[in-house]
């Protein structure tokens, strides 16, 4: 499987070969707001007026939709209510298929990798358009007789960055799920799988669950490459010119936009950040990405020094996983790259231990390669893994 990381690695090395390109124009008018991407234009993600008197999970909406082009299933978006980071009402959608025939077949919630700030770019969108690289992924869960479920898990803000944000929707998405009928699977046992900013969602979800959704029956976790640590990753990123530096500043303005009075990245914009905000601020991965290649945080913003220190460091502190104290309830079988450069190994092992002294049954898979390699060569151990949780093998754990 060819996934979206070693797809976004390999632009940004043509990036870096080829030479940055200048940000052309008239400077812009520097918005001390926060931007956020335009209205989605299917109506169908749009919240209720009686959102906020409904539960979390609730089913707000539902459609059918063709998955054909996936295998043999049935397939239906569901909009539902969750929560967002600071405890209001939101409306998020997930995207559902189910093998034909057969009840309470096992359920994967599957955390995609979306690293974007436009909606159009949420696996809603995408599953449909030919845009979701990680198809190839979808087939072989579908052929196994598991059931999918796909959550847009950055929100209706598309709030790259904020990795609580994903996991609580990733639980509520199941929790909607499990409550349509028509879908057969209230009563399934639930595997979490993602990989980079999927597995930050997935990773979140597994480690809320106890507190957030404990009713629901997730029997195993599956998640590689995760960043558990956002302020070294934007240390890492963002000090000094690098090929991908767009992520960093693309999540840095996704957690704008989720903690509005609690983080300023826009007030403190140069014109050419400025510049590089607005040709993004709708963006999917490959934007982002060919935009920011090379730049830093001392071009973007007159103030760079601010993502070392508080409110910044505090918000991030909120959506790294090494720093919440909690941990899963359900077994995890976790993959890395010993040399992965975008999210490095120290980090993860350090959540890993402290999920292993908390009573997780985890399985840590150190592989060689970097953060692309790394994540295809880890995807048989996922599909094994959730066989035997789901088969009911007791978890195997090297902690």
């Amino acid at each position: 499987m060819r996934s979206i990381l070693t797809r976004l690695l390999g632009a940004a090395a043509a990036a870096a070969l080829l030479g940055t390109a200048p940000l052309m124009g008239t400077a812009p008018i520097v918005s001390a707001q926060p931007t956020f991407p335009g209205a989605d234009p299917d109506v169908f993600h749009v919240a209720p007026p009686d959102l906020g008197a409904h539960a979390n999970g609730d089913v707000l909406g539902v459609r059918p939709v063709d998955v054909s082009r996936y295998g043999n299933a049935d397939g239906w978006q569901i909009l539902f209510r969750s929560t967002n980071s600071s405890g209001a009402p939101i409306a998020a959608t997930t995207t559902l298929m189910v093998p034909r025939g057969g009840v309470d077949r096992p359920l994967v919630s599957y955390q995609a990798i979306i690293n974007s700030l436009g909606t159009r770019c949420a696996p809603s969108h995408s599953l449909f358009d030919g845009q979701f690289t990680e198809a190839p992924a979808i087939g072989p869960i579908l052929l196994r007789g598991w059931a999918v479920a796909i959550p847009d898990h950055l929100g209706p803000n598309s709030a790259y960055g904020a990795a609580r944000l994903g996991g609580q929707i990733a639980l509520d998405g199941i929790r909607a799920v499990q409550r349509l009928p028509e879908a057969r699977v209230g009563h399934s046992a639930v595997g979490l799988v993602g990989y980079s900013g999927g597995g930050m969602a997935t990773g979140w979800a597994a480690a809320l669950a106890p507190t957030y959704a404990p009713e629901l029956p997730i029997v195993g976790v599956a998640q590689g490459g995760v960043p558990t640590n956002l302020n070294e990753m934007a240390a890492g990123l963002g000090l000094a010119p690098h090929p991908l530096f767009g992520l960093a500043f693309a999540a840095t303005l996704g957690l704008e936009r989720e903690y509005p009075t609690r983080i300023a990245v826009s007030p403190f914009l140069t014109p050419t950040g400025a510049a590089l905000r607005d040709r993004i601020v709708d963006g999917c991965s490959e934007d982002i990405i060919d935009n920011g290649a090379g730049h830093s945080t001392a071009e973007v913003t007159s103030e760079p020094g601010r993502i070392l220190e508080p409110p910044m460091r505090t918000v991030f502190d909120e959506n790294s996983l090494i720093s919440y104290p909690g941990a899963p309830r359900a077994p995890v079988f976790a993959w890395h790259g010993s040399g992965d450069q975008l999210a490095p190994l120290a980090s993860t092992a350090a959540t890993m231990s402290h999920w292993c002294a908390s009573g997780t049954r985890v399985l840590l898979n150190v592989l060689p390669g970097d953060h692309g390699p790394a994540s295809i060569a880890g995807i048989p151990g996922v599909f094994g893994y959730l066989g035997d949780r789901f088969a009911g093998i007791p978890a195997p754990s090297n902690c």
